[in-house]
């Protein structure tokens, strides 16, 4: 066996325990040791204090000029004060919490001081003492990510010996022809470099190697992941064109073309004996909707049930209020699968699908349970499918052979993310607008101009608006000081005595949730304090003010969300932001949402303000860790990475010329695709 798929308990020094500590951090072989890369390098270039700028962390070096001082602050908390001569010149050295460096520093010792310099105070914030050999090597010091168990000189030291034991074995899986058209490093170089660079230009090399390097060979994974899906057998949805147009001729309203384009390519894939595999991507209120239902009347034409999950018992009822009429003309029966359901009733439903009695079937999480079988499922549609885990999706697609499948979702996600989160699925875009929707106007008022509010929603009131006003909390709370729904309700109902004042949240019973969205729906209720229960799907054109307290508390996709259950009916609408925001990103987040309506912007702003790993807020999203590159700030190599792996199998899909990569990545384990 060669030394690079050994485990670490070969090499010196790596006993049981630290073995098991290696494996908390992800490193089982000596080649996760060689791919354990740096996250920064810290400069060791000794600088003078003329050279060095504000805030610049440099390395001083000098002679100690008296004994260490020790300050005790209280709750463990020390400060080690020295003096440093450089130059002749006596700089103050402060280090915090390092109480031992009083005994390991004396008066006349040459030292060396990692640390941040100050200029207008001419002193230093100890970071590190370092020992005098340090630059007869390299002069960057690699920083890895690790725990209490491994220390960092531990680590470095178990790098250098699998380098030495196996950097030959390393060969290289990116095709020549792209190391030469991208000026890449070769795999050797890469490893060498990135833990032990001489200097930052060289770390700097190695790590845009690294990134690529990780872009591509994930993007050639979701290449081959397509390739493998598109030559499984599904079903063959031969769907009734004739049907289908009577069904869109019966719609009070057009489609947009945008609407007419997805639906084309979703249409073209059920024919196909190949499984579908799409994302439908479009703003709030663009229409997805529609389409699906129009996608799941061709499925059945061809033969076939289908079945439409949301993640909320709340929207499940309103898509079937909607959408069973509107295919009841067409002899289509469908029904409604959630977890409230009676026993019986439950019984009675899956006995009814089971026998194909039903040919659509909307439900939430209740649709893929082990007792639930379908005659014959052809299409699975899943709304706001970020809300669902990968499992999840798998297991009701597993309900059926290889039937299609449409992903839908309102979150805009800008394209680099898509590659990344999506990269294995052909996407459709609904990129406009539907005629008649409203343009909505948004305000951001910090709490003290609540009187402002008060006043125009007694203004609107009048003119018979509807109101939401969505509150982070349900009840209040002794650990945060937030509005909270139950408060705000009783608050409202004083205020507003003439008006009929309702309340919403994911602790009532489903049939409370129906009764008040159905009170809302017929205008009985004029103004419904909600928690973002109704941030999915809720649709009431008669609504047309939102008013969110505390907005600081929610990111940008989720009050564009908010927003969107406005502006659906004829009335001019508005949307209020009420939040003193605390911190500079918070306060970015409201200026940004008084600017643009425009989802795609909001999503890409809130990606680099929150981080790609918190854009969608769910450890199942399957949502790629990548260990070096980041799917924003390195969106364009990212997205040159993932057309290199999309040209490269269009010209060879079996990899035929190029078996090193064939081998590497079909022994790699992409997250969470599936």
């Amino acid at each position: 066996m060669q030394a690079i798929g050994q485990s670490v308990i070969h090499l010196n020094g790596v006993g049981p325990k630290l073995q098991s500590a290696l494996a908390e951090l992800g490193i089982i072989t000596v080649r996760d040791l060689l791919y354990y890369f740096p996250r920064r390098y810290e400069d060791l270039v000794i600088k003078s204090t003329k050279e060095a700028n504000d805030q610049e962390k440099i390395v001083l070096q000098g002679v100690i000029a008296s004994p260490a001082i020790l300050k005790r602050l209280g709750n463990k908390r020390t400060l080690t004060i020295m003096r440093l001569l450089v130059d002749n010149q006596s700089i103050p050295v402060t280090f915090f919490n390092q109480p031992w460096l009083k005994q390991k520093v004396t008066a006349g010792q040459e030292i060396l001081i990692y640390g941040q310099w100050n200029l207008a105070k001419q002193s230093l914030t100890g970071i590190k003492i370092l020992a005098n050999d340090n630059l007869t090597g390299a002069s960057v010091d690699a920083i890895y990510p690790t725990n209490k168990k491994v220390p960092q000189k531990t680590l470095i030291k178990l790098i250098k010996q699998a380098i030495d034991l196996s950097l030959t074995e390393v060969v290289d899986p990116l095709p020549v022809v792209l190391q030469q058209k991208y000026q890449l490093l070769k795999e050797q170089n890469i490893i060498k470099w990135m833990h032990f660079p001489e200097n930052l230009e060289q770390a700097r090399l190695a790590r845009r190697s690294a990134k690529f390097r990780e872009f591509f060979l994930y993007s050639a994974r979701l290449c081959q992941l397509k390739n493998a899906k598109t030559s499984d057998l599904g079903v063959s949805e031969q769907y009734n064109e004739e049907y289908v147009q009577q069904l869109m001729s019966s719609l009070d309203f057009s489609l947009t073309a945008a609407q007419q384009r997805a639906l084309t390519e979703i249409l073209r894939d059920m024919a196909q004996s190949k499984p579908m595999n799409r994302l439908l991507q479009g703003d709030v209120g663009s229409g997805k909707t529609i389409v699906a239902a129009i996608a799941m009347f061709a499925a059945v034409t061809a033969g076939f049930q289908a079945v439409l999950m949301v993640p909320t018992e709340i929207l499940a009822q309103q898509h079937f209020k909607k959408l069973a009429p509107l295919l009841a003309k067409f002899q289509v029966t469908t029904t409604l699968l959630t977890s409230s359901l009676t026993a019986k009733q439950r019984k009675q439903r899956l006995a009814a699908i089971q026998a194909g009695r039903y040919n659509c079937i909307i439900g939430t999480q209740a649709l893929f349970q082990k007792d639930v079988q379908y005659a014959q499922l052809g299409l699975v549609v899943i709304d706001e499918q970020h809300r669902f885990g990968v499992q999840q999706r798998k297991a009701l697609r597993q309900k059926g052979i290889n039937p299609d499948l449409l992903l839908m979702t309102a979150t805009p996600i800008p394209r680099t993310l898509a590659i990344t989160y999506y990269g294995e699925m052909d996407l459709s875009l609904i990129d406009e607008l539907p005629q008649g929707r409203q343009q909505i106007t948004t305000f951001w008022l910090r709490f003290n101009k609540l009187g402002q509010v008060k006043h125009f929603l007694r203004e609107q009131l009048v003119q018979k608006a509807q109101v939401f006003v969505v509150a982070p909390l349900i009840a209040d709370s002794s650990k945060i000081d937030l509005a909270n729904a139950q408060d705000i309700y009783q608050k409202l109902v004083d205020l507003f005595p003439n008006q009929k004042v309702g309340l919403l949240h994911g602790q009532m019973t489903t049939i409370e949730k129906e009764q008040i969205m159905t009170a809302f729906q017929k205008q009985e209720i004029a103004i419904l304090v909600a928690t973002t229960v109704i941030e999915v799907g809720i649709d009431v054109p008669n609504a047309s003010i939102m008013v969110v307290l505390n907005a600081e508390r929610f990111g940008l996709s989720q009050l564009h969300q908010l927003r969107g259950r406005v502006g659906r009916g004829q009335r001019a609408s508005y949307c209020i932001l009420v939040s003193d925001p605390t911190n500079k990103i918070a306060l970015q987040r409201m200026k940004i949402m008084t600017q643009t309506t425009d989802g795609f912007r909001l999503a890409q702003k809130d990606l680099e303000l929150r981080g790609s790993g918190d854009f969608f807020g769910d450890n199942q999203s399957g949502l790629p860790a990548f260990k070096i590159g980041d799917p924003v700030a390195d969106a364009k190599m990212l997205d040159i990475a993932y057309q290199e792996a999309r040209h490269l199998f269009q010209s060879d899909q079996k990899l035929m010329d190029y078996p090193i990569l064939k081998s590497y990545i079909s022994n790699t384990q992409t997250n969470n695709i599936d």
